[in-house]
């Protein structure tokens, strides 16, 4: 009976991604044939993005609760956490640099032209995102109450309240297991409510691709190929070239392998242009190809918030766009001086649709006010640009918990290879409750 079930469980969740793909291809098909009434069917892919980010709060809280209030040595958390955001400062400063020297070389936004449409579209944008102190972002992360991140969604206060629960819990000792096993019950629930959620994922990506498509139409994509073609190679260059090496360096990895197992997650990010869609999977995955459960705990929920190379990467090839179409390039150290700016407030964007487009209007109003108009020029193909940086995100971020696994040894190396090579699939039903719930966490090696 054991081993009748599981295929069983997996052939759905196959059926269920073929079905993601034939949706998105319709979704292309309504866009071109019907633009008008492709359009107005947007509510549909945003209402399944909301669906899946109204449980992004309830996922951290649990991971990170369970993951630090399980151990017991509080320098054991200090060590993973200082080691994750030193990582993801570095990389997010490779990413930023990366993305500047292949601005420099293609020169976007050459011989385009700026109109009054496109000016005000880029002034809508700055306003959806008012520029902000680093106090006010520091303070922002602070909430109104224990319970006010699960009402808002805000995952800086998420991970603030999630930490502060988990060190209370790790004070209390054997006392905290009541607790724990209570928020192991409530993780257990939000995964199979997550698992019931995905089944409506082709709708989801068939209105949000058809929205785009009719909205943008090919003449649109014709005319501004260039920079989307720069920062689709770029952002390959560095996944495969810079986070694949480091990853075979540090854990002897093949980046194409950790890929290709992760490929329904891209499959969903490209559906619905958001890495958060597929957090929650990222989770049980990396638990499952032998990431020990504090780990993937803190590293995962924080590189969601502080380790996005994809968004960092768009950040200075945009910026770089936008002044060379207003005939105002920025020279070697306004560049420098943007890069500097720009590690700062990469930080601040969410890995969602058009987060990256309103920190960049945001970033450009507070360090060059003069070029904001010129975000209107990106407003139309920003959609396209956002699959990418989900890519890059959601990519960057499984890497680096894989790193700081090996780092901390807690990475099961023999668990990864067997998993990697197809002697372990992963069993579909972990979502309704993750590997470490299911007695599985693996051993430190």
């Amino acid at each position: 009976m054991i081993t009748t079930t599981a295929p069983i469980e997996r052939d759905r969740a196959h059926y269920l991604y073929l079905a993601v793909i034939v949706a998105a291809l319709l979704g292309v098909a309504v866009g071109l044939l019907a633009p008008e009434t492709a359009v107005e069917l947007k509510p549909i892919g945003t209402g399944f993005v909301d669906l899946i980010r109204m449980m992004i709060a309830p996922v951290i809280l649990c991971t990170i609760v369970l993951g630090v209030g399980s151990i017991r040595q509080a320098a054991r958390v200090g060590r993973v956490g200082g080691l994750a955001l030193a990582y993801f400062l570095t990389m997010s400063t490779v990413a930023l640099a990366i993305g500047l020297v292949v601005g420099n070389l293609i020169h976007p936004g050459s011989g385009i032209s700026l109109d009054e449409t496109v000016a005000a579209a880029g002034q809508r944008a700055a306003g959806a995102e008012s520029a902000e102190s680093t106090a006010d972002f520091l303070l922002g992360i602070i909430p109104d109450s224990l319970l006010t991140p699960l009402a808002t969604g805000n995952v800086l206060q998420t991970l603030l309240v999630a930490l502060l629960a988990g060190f209370a819990l790790q004070s209390l000792g054997e006392r905290s297991e009541p607790v724990l096993r209570a928020v192991g019950l409530f993780q257990r629930l939000v995964f199979r409510i997550l698992a019931m959620l995905m089944w409506l994922a082709p709708f989801g990506a068939f209105g949000a691709i058809a929205a785009v498509v009719g909205a943008t139409g090919v003449d649109a994509l014709i005319s501004l190929a260039q920079i989307m073609l720069g920062f689709y190679v770029t952002c390959a260059i560095f996944v495969l070239g810079v986070l694949g090496t480091v990853l075979w360096l540090v854990a002897r990895i093949n980046i194409f392998r950790l890929l290709r197992y992760l490929g329904r997650e891209f499959l969903l990010i490209v559906s619905t242009s958001s890495s958060e869609s597929a957090l929650p999977r990222l989770i049980a995955k990396m638990e499952h190809v032998g990431v020990s459960r504090p780990v993937v705990g803190i590293a995962v929920p924080a590189g969601y918030s502080f380790n996005l190379d994809g968004t960092a990467i768009y950040l200075t090839m945009a910026s770089l766009f936008v002044a060379q179409a207003m005939g105002d390039p920025l020279s070697v150290p306004e560049q420098i001086s943007l890069l500097v700016f720009m590690i700062i407030a990469s930080k601040g964007a969410a890995g969602v649709t058009g987060a990256g487009l309103a920190t960049l209007a945001g970033g450009l109003q507070s360090h060059r006010p003069d070029l904001v108009d010129g975000v209107g020029l990106i407003v139309g193909i920003d959609r396209f640009m956002s699959e990418a940086r989900a890519l890059t995100n959601f990519a960057g971020n499984a890497v680096a918990t894989v790193l700081i696994g090996v780092w901390t040894r807690e990475f099961d190396r023999d668990r990864a290879k067997l998993v990697l090579s197809g002697g372990d699939p992963f069993d579909e039903a972990e979502l309704a409750g993750s590997a470490s719930l299911r007695g599985k966490t693996p051993c430190n090696r």
